[in-house]
């Protein structure tokens, strides 16, 4: 992955098409990349129907995998450094087999 101040990091993945937007860890963006204000803040839930949290900052990145800009939210994951979600795979329409 590339930052858009080109930064390289090298990310743990999880494809999952029941999040609506792709995601990346708060955690890891607080220690190593810049963020963007979002123009409107919307609310987050849980895969439970718990509510997450408000998101106000995304990430501009470059995937390795197809080398495009794909916007991510910033926001709380405990298990995993990014989740590509269902706007990531409807955009590229990936194949995942």
């Amino acid at each position: 992955m590339k930052t858009s101040n080109e930064n390289k990091l090298q990310l743990k993945a999880l494809v999952n098409s029941g999040c609506i937007y792709t995601k990346i860890n708060k955690q890891l963006v607080k220690e190593k990349i810049k963020t963007e204000l979002i123009n409107r803040l919307f609310k987050v839930f849980n895969i439970d129907g718990t509510k997450n949290e408000e998101v106000m900052r995304f990430v501009p990145l470059k995937l390795k995998i197809n080398k495009q800009k794909t916007d991510t939210v910033v926001i709380n994951l405990n298990s995993t450094d990014i989740f590509l979600g269902y706007n990531w795979l409807v955009k590229y329409n990936l194949e995942v087999n």
